[in-house]
């Protein structure tokens, strides 16, 4: 018995020291050592709500959104009619030349149940026909309603006998970069085609185009132009317009007019038959220019005011040169174009909450935005303003636009800060007036303007 229990002794012993030897070199640690740190708090756990799909691109439905908005996408097709070359015999005879029909396609979003239609008008220009085609293959001549070349949308319309899908705009502004997005449209006349992608970028500038643009990844091509960019709720938030690419193709990335740009275009066209404009009344300059640099103002985040236009509403809330613009109604200004792109939707007379620095102060002061007081018109190149009181008061006149800015070719001729006051036997009143008759010159055309000096004399120029 005693020599049992000493056995078990020993046993016990040995069992004892390998579990020890196990658990201090062979067994790794299933532990985390804990030490209080006075410190900052590193925590790891993220608490970022998660999409109620998923947050893969496998677990994202994009079939709600896709199946709202393929019906309401239509496709657009604008005839020209273009002369061909003459033969020897219309030279010497005088025959009409040939015309010959030139089709352009594009796509468009219908955005009423009564068939009013958004789409570029790079899509509609210079039309001679305009047809659409449903989802359904029904095909519908279209009237131009209205254009607006500078943001590049179109409103057209075709009549129906029954109500038609349509897509609601959504908040532009509401968007998020790397949120999820549909590009519907047309692209090389395959009807109805859905790419998915993310949003890229917001307030994005092209160099060719006074425009902020959403930059998307959804691959777009030739013919998505007028097309749709939704979210995955099918809510309207651009309006699918330009890629950049040096093959004419998608390379990666593409760009559409927001939402709240577009609808404030289709708006003012509906309700007044012209975009309405509102201006801030400011200049800046270019972040990178040897200006910037010489200022120490290259590297700033926000707009530098660089001049305040007289007459503006920036001069009315007196803004000042040297302040940097950071906000507008709680929207970050960061660049250029995040106020452009906010401004774009607003109209003369609204009211903007605009934050500045000054002198390492910030302030908030409210800015009434007024109509463009300054233009630049077609064909001469003249830079020309409203008249303002005290110049109608100086050149005794009530009607007009002051020239204040023009090319080199024209310098010769001592015409700034003259007031223009008629083009050919037409009188001008305002800087509106003026680009739509100085639009009608042509390449061979002749006219005459009109203009007043200080002293009140006459003079005539001829322009060829």
């Amino acid at each position: 018995m005693k020599k049992i229990g000493s056995l078990l002794l020993v046993a016990v012993f040995a069992g004892a020291i390998t579990l020890g030897t196990y658990k201090l070199f062979l067994e790794k640690p299933g532990y985390t050592i804990v030490t209080q740190d006075n410190g900052t708090n590193l925590v790891t756990t993220s608490f970022t709500p998660t999409s109620a799909r998923g947050a893969g691109i496998n677990e994202v439905d994009f079939t709600t959104a896709a199946e709202k908005t393929v019906h309401a996408v239509v496709h657009v097709k604008n005839v020209t009619m273009s002369q061909g070359p003459a033969t020897l015999r219309e030279w010497f005879y005088g025959y009409g030349r040939n015309q010959r029909p030139q089709v352009g396609t594009g796509s468009g979003v219908i955005i009423s149940p009564d068939g009013y239609i958004v789409t570029n008008n790079h899509v509609i220009a210079n039309s001679d026909q305009l047809q659409v085609t449903l989802n359904n293959n029904k095909t519908y001549e279209a009237e131009v309603i209205g254009t607006d070349p500078n943001s590049d949308i179109a409103l057209i319309k075709i009549k129906t006998k029954r109500l038609l899908p349509y897509l609601a705009f959504g908040n532009s502004d509401e968007t998020k970069v790397g949120e999820w997005v549909l590009a519907v449209g047309n692209p090389f006349n395959l009807t109805s085609t859905v790419t998915a992608g993310i949003v890229s970028a917001k307030a994005r500038a092209l160099a060719s185009l006074d425009q902020s643009f959403i930059q998307t990844d959804a691959a777009v091509n030739p013919g998505n132009s007028g097309g749709a960019l939704v979210n995955t709720n099918g809510d309207l938030i651009g309006i699918n317009t330009a890629i950049t690419s040096q093959t004419g193709s998608y390379v990666g990335y593409s760009f559409a007019v927001p939402s709240n740009i577009a609808k404030k275009v289709v708006e003012d066209i509906m309700e007044y038959g012209n975009v309405q404009k509102g201006i801030l009344g400011i200049e800046t300059i270019p972040i990178n220019s040897p200006y910037a640099v010489e200022k120490g103002v290259h590297e700033i985040e926000g707009v530098y005011i660089a001049k305040v236009v007289e007459d503006s509403g920036a001069f009315d809330a007196e803004l000042l040169e040297g302040d940097i613009i950071v906000g507008v109604d709680n929207v970050d200004i960061r660049k250029y174009s995040d106020l452009t792109g906010y401004i774009s939707s607003k109209r003369p007379g609204d009211e903007l909450l605009v934050s500045i620095k000054r002198d390492k102060e910030l302030l908030e002061v409210p800015v009434t935005l007024k109509e463009r007081q300054t233009m630049v018109i077609p064909k001469l190149g003249f830079e020309i303003k409203n008249l303002t009181d005290k110049d109608k008061k100086t050149f005794k006149t009530k009607k007009g636009v002051k020239i204040i800015g023009v090319p080199e070719t024209f310098r010769a001729y001592d015409l700034e800060g003259k007031v223009l006051i008629s083009f050919g036997d037409e009188e001008i009143k305002d800087i509106q007036d003026a680009r739509v008759k100085f639009g009608r010159i042509t390449r061979y055309g002749r006219t005459s303007i009109t203009m007043l000096n200080e002293k009140g004399e006459i003079e005539r120029l001829i322009i060829q």
